[in-house]
């Protein structure tokens, strides 16, 4: 049987369900937009719910209560109390009773008529949903069945339908997947009472899911310690359809797969016009159902590659189009024919968590497919541990959620620590990588589990280096159930013991500092020294001086010391020889909590700490820097850490450091004018909005900012050591910014005035749009994008290319881009509003100082950016300048004139 002949006669079977099942689309008036939370998880070892809690709780903040849900995929047989066999050959068949009177009709009806049940599982829950604050629905009640489809049932199948030839499982999966829909539609879907429906059904495979948010699922449903290899979150924001009903809440479910989906999209109705053609209905009426509809109609019923459908859904255009291989091009021009009306038109990401049907072994995926509009935000991030470690994979909504999760397993297990390796933003249909990337674990016969990161393309995606990761305690000893995991104070204590190694280290490191110079320059000469020693040093070498430098400097300030040499270790790109660098970041981070945590006990008049409920105090000198600890402080609100800055600030404190932020908004904002002494330096994962509406202060982030950073910034200074998420700098009026890594989506859009930015890597797309910022040679604003990367080891290298998106500087009427462009590969169709214009001796001079800002900040030389292949080359060789194209204004009479 051909697959053309398979999908006719599957179709055909579906058609008995009955088109009449089909609700219109949903109308306009009952669509609402916004932006959910999303986290998901790969590891080559099962993890604990309780990592995943952590993420959602502190993504609370992008939900609204009215609907939350998990999926976990590769789960341990013994939590179900049943065999690893029936785990692996039985579907999962999970129901949602609302009223648990149905059940002996659903399971006679719809579950016993079908398949052999091998198991029957109450999913454990709380005893009172009411303790659970603000649950205004009661959750459902949830049975779990190990199902096999019955002789009789599958046979009838196969010969009702003249389906013989195709291979056994994959008509079991339909007869499941009709099976479902019919009980949904008799127990839920259809207009009467709603009594019960299908959660899931697929292989090792776990949907849970009700009106509440994402973290209140994990607590009513105790899944603290449930383990999976697998693992997506989501809290639901209002987006398009009747969502506020527990069939509502994401995930949703094809067959093998799980999706949840931030976004929403305008092509709802057409889609659901393309699904009924092919004799599939929506039941829950959202826009997130049909996406996974589409996704399981492309990859198993067309049994499509995972390329193909994710081409079909998020299809590659324009410029990157043009630019992928020949042979790509041709079959990504007929999968866009074919399929282009069942591609969600708007801003999405979608996550999916899927159980993938393979001979031998197991194979469960967690997939992140990017829009090409890229309105919503993501980002991905990969840890590996190397030979004999786990390697954990990540997707979310938020930065924040992904350190979350890593301190949460860091805590428990030595063999995670809480810095990924590699971070990174995806632009959707990159000719590139495709915007999508793919965590695959694979379970071989022998249970032995393995991951990879692997793009669109199937290219495998590694972290930048394999040095050894550091484990603390038994480093020989790792997986060991007798590993004994060593606290700091316990590494400190240990490391002190040892009076003459130590001894010795202590005074090299007073010897190297200069005992007469400011705390900045000791700072410096610190900084150099482990830089110039580090790549000869191990992991006890580096412990022996970081604790040296916390503990035992004799300057005369020495707290101000340790934070300042720690930070240009945390900041800058250096060679580290054996000691892998995201570890070394995790001690670096470590060590300054020690320090600030040792204020807290010993103020003194440089440096004092505040927490929450202390009494605000006036500053005891102006140069007194006040340590607040995020920990202590809401994300958001009143008792936020946003609104103890602004507290600070009033009461005369000019130097604020904001440590362990973990998802926190809105920092620096509210200051008002009068701002232009303050400083503050924040430190760990913040969130967004942060420098919004900034009038005169200065902020440093010693680390990668989030979503909406610097919007409406008037005046002041921002510096980012690491990337920016989408859309910083809207509308900002003025102001400079300085970014070490790349921009995401969308930055600068709007912006009016004197706003001034420096990027060092590079921005994915819609750079600029509608930049309205004058003349940038007479005060006006203007954007320059270096287009280089520096690498973990400190190393410079030109990117690919200097912008790799369609949309530069479109519908931009002031101000200007320069570009950093020695090979000329930015062409004009990718402009689209801007043109070129001869780079001259007074541009130069008015970025000049910006650059030699952005060395001062980042240890970029000038001098390297105006070389190419070690030759120094003049300005206007390098930079390019983009100005807003000149459009002639028709007159009424003319506009009517024909050609």
């Amino acid at each position: 049987m051909t697959q053309r002949d398979f999908v006719d006669k599957v179709t055909a079977s579906r058609k008995v369900n009955g088109s009449r099942y089909w609700s219109a689309p949903v109308s306009p008036e009952q669509a609402a937009e916004g932006g959910c939370g999303v986290i998901g998880i790969a590891c080559s070892e099962r993890i604990a719910g309780r990592h995943l809690l952590q993420s959602l709780t502190q993504m609370r903040n992008r939900g609204n209560g009215k609907g939350g849900g998990i999926a976990a995929v590769g789960l341990e047989a013994d939590q179900f109390g049943v065999t690893p066999q029936i785990l692996h050959d039985d579907y999962l068949l999970a129901l949602a009773y609302l009223d648990e009177s149905a059940r002996p009709e659903v399971e006679r009806e719809r579950i016993e008529s079908t398949f052999i049940i091998d198991h029957v599982r109450r999913a454990p829950r709380m005893e009172a949903y009411q303790e659970l604050n603000g649950l205004d629905v009661r959750p459902p009640e949830v049975y779990q069945y190990f199902v096999r489809v019955r002789p009789d049932v599958y046979e009838n199948f196969v010969n009702t339908h003249n389906l013989g030839g195709k291979d056994q499982r994959t008509l079991e999966d339909e007869i499941v997947y009709q099976n479902s829909f019919k009980l949904n539609q008799t127990y839920y879907a259809s207009i009467g009472e709603k009594r019960a429906f299908v959660l899931s059904h697929g292989k090792n495979l776990l949907v849970l899911k009700m009106v509440a948010y994402g973290d209140d699922v994990v607590h009513y449903y105790q899944l603290e310690d449930m383990l999976a290899h697998v693992w997506i979150g989501h809290h639901r924001y209002p987006t398009k359809g009747r969502v506020w009903h527990p069939g509502g809440a994401h995930p949703f479910v094809g067959l093998n797969e799980a999706l949840v989906h931030n976004g929403d999209f305008a092509n709802y109705a057409s889609i659901c016009e393309y699904l009924s053609q092919r004799s599939i209905y929506p039941q829950f009426l959202t826009d997130t159902e049909v996406s996974v509809q589409v996704f399981d109609l492309l990859h198993r019923t067309y049994d499509y590659p995972l390329e193909y459908v994710i081409e079909a859904m998020a299809p590659t255009t324009e410029l990157d189009f043009i630019r992928l291989p020949a042979d790509k091009q041709r079959i990504y021009a007929m999968l866009q024919k074919s399929h282009m009306h069942c591609s969600p038109d708007g801003p999405w990401f979608f996550l999916i968590a899927q159980s993938a049907p393979v001979y031998e072994g197991s194979l469960h995926r967690l997939i992140g497919i990017t829009d090409t509009s890229m309105l919503r935000p993501q980002i991905f991030a990969l840890q590996d541990a190397g030979p004999g470690g786990p390697t954990i994979g990540f997707s979310a909504s938020e930065k924040q959620a992904i350190d979350a999760a890593l301190i949460s397993l860091a805590e428990e297990d030595p063999r995670f620590w809480p810095r990924a390796d590699k971070y990174w933003n995806a632009r959707g249909g990159s000719y590139t990588d495709g915007g999508a990337f793919v965590f695959s674990v694979r379970t071989d016969a022998n249970g032995d589990p393995a991951m990879i990161c692997t793009d669109k393309f199937g290219r495998v995606v590694k972290s930048e280096n394999g040095r050894e990761p550091y484990y603390p305690g038994k480093l020989n000893d790792v997986g060991n159930e007798n590993t004994e995991v060593m606290s700091l104070n316990d590494q400190i204590r240990t490391v002190k013991g040892d009076q003459a190694g130590y001894g010795h280290v202590v005074k090299t490191m007073n010897a190297v500092g200069n005992m007469d110079a400011a705390t900045n320059q000791n700072a410096s000469i610190l900084f150099n020294f482990f830089v110039e020693n580090m790549s000869t040093w191990n992991y006890d070498d580096l412990i022996r001086h970081l604790i040296a430098l916390t503990q035992d400097i004799r300057f005369d300030a020495p707290e101000g010391v340790a934070i300042e040499t720690l930070t240009l270790l945390i900041d800058r790109s250096y060679p580290t020889g054996k000691i892998r660098r995201s570890s070394m970041l995790a001690l670096c981070d470590q060590f300054l909590d020690s320090v600030l945590e040792n204020i807290d006990d010993l103020p003194t008049d440089l440096y004092t700490t505040y927490r929450s409920g202390d009494s605000l105090s006036v500053p005891v000198t102006n140069e007194q820097t006040v340590i607040v600890d995020g920990r202590d402080f809401s994300t958001e609100g009143k008792e936020s850490l946003s609104q103890a800055i602004v507290q600070l600030h009033r009461v005369g404190f000019r130097k604020i450091i904001a440590t362990n932020t973990r998802g926190h908004r809105f920092i620096g904002n509210g200051l008002g004018s009068g701002s232009e002494k303050l400083r503050i330096d924040v430190y760990g994962s913040p969130g967004d909005y942060l420098g919004s509406g900034i009038d005169g202060a200065e902020i440093h982030v010693h680390g990668s900012g989030q979503d909406q950073l610097a919007q409406i910034m008037k005046s002041g200074k921002l510096v980012i050591h690491g990337d920016v998420g989408q859309t910083f700098g809207y509308a900002a009026k003025g102001g400079d910014i300085y970014i070490l890594g790349t921009a995401a989506g969308r930055p600068m859009i709007n912006a009016v005035g004197r706003p001034r930015v420096v990027i060092n890597e590079t921005c994915l797309d819609y750079l600029a749009e509608s930049f309205m910022a004058g003349d940038p040679l007479n005060g006006g604003g203007f954007v320059i994008v270096n287009g280089i990367h520096r690498d973990e080891q400190g190393n410079i290298h030109d990117l690919d290319t200097p912008y790799p998106g369609s949309n530069l500087f479109s519908l931009a009427s002031g101000g200007a881009i320069y570009i950093r462009d020695p090979y000329h590969q930015l062409s004009e169709e990718q402009l689209n509003g801007g043109e070129f214009k001869e780079f001259s001796e007074r541009d130069w001079d008015t970025i000049q100082p910006h650059l030699r800002e952005n060395e001062r900040l980042f240890d970029i030389p000038i001098k390297r950016l105006l070389a190419v292949n070690g030759e120094k080359r003049e300005p206007g060789d390098i930079y390019r300048k983009i100005v807003p194209r000149k459009i002639k204004a028709l007159l009424a009479e003319e506009a009517w004139v024909a050609d």
